[in-house]
């Protein structure tokens, strides 16, 4: 009823998504792109506390004083990741993939499988993005806490007016609480995403999905 492995499929490495349009930018933009595509694949494996601007130098392969001139500190640098490459990403693969005309929770169960099942640059022994940056940097730096719940703050609203279009068209009951629903699925698939990290198993991750095609059964 809800996984077809032709449909939506979530692509969260950037460089396939821009490196078709670097022709178009000038060279200090395209490096720019460069230095945030590959720092945050770094980051993803290494953390962000963990992983220095030297290392970052090194995979890029550009120079220290290219850096440099786009951000001036790696707390810069990992702001411009969150707004420059994970927000827009999320707009295009998220809210795109809202827009058609199928049962919403159906679309919203694709999404998260295929988050946790279909996409291969997320790795369950890494967990989730987002929630790595919310884990490591919220706490202690205010600009990253905005960001990350601004971002969070999308997600939600995105999957609570594809819940209230479900309830207008009477796919959804109407007593339904769109909201709650959304920060229900949300909250779900981080903490799954961290239990997969400490089992380094995807076991726990059908466990989930099972619980929650069954959850969804019961708001239709």
């Amino acid at each position: 009823m809800y996984h077809n492995n032709d449909s939506f499929i979530f692509n969260l490495k950037f460089v396939p998504l821009y490196n078709n349009h670097l022709f178009l930018m000038k060279k200090s933009e395209a490096t720019r792109l460069t230095i945030l595509q590959k720092a945050f694949e770094l980051i993803y494996v290494k953390g962000f506390q963990t992983t220095s601007i030297d290392e970052i130098i090194a995979t890029t392969q550009v120079t220290k004083g290219a850096f440099f001139y786009h951000f001036k500190t790696k707390d810069e640098m990992g702001l411009a990741i969150i707004n420059e490459l994970m927000k827009p990403n999320f707009r295009r693969s998220f809210i795109e993939s809202l827009q058609n005309n199928k049962n919403p929770l159906d679309n919203i169960y694709e999404i998260i499988y295929n988050l946790l099942m279909e996409t291969d640059f997320l790795k369950v022994e890494y967990g989730c993005p987002t929630s790595n940056f919310v884990q490591q940097m919220a706490p202690w730096h205010t600009a990253f806490t905005q960001a990350l719940h601004e971002l969070s703050k999308e997600w939600e609203n995105a999957f609570s007016e594809s819940i209230e279009k479900g309830k207008e068209a009477g796919i959804i009951k109407k007593e339904v609480n769109a909201r709650e629903v959304s920060v229900f699925v949300i909250s779900g698939y981080w903490g799954v995403r961290n239990l997969g990290k400490v089992e380094n198993s995807k076991e726990v991750y059908l466990v989930y999905l099972k619980g929650l095609k069954s959850y969804f059964n019961t708001l239709q």
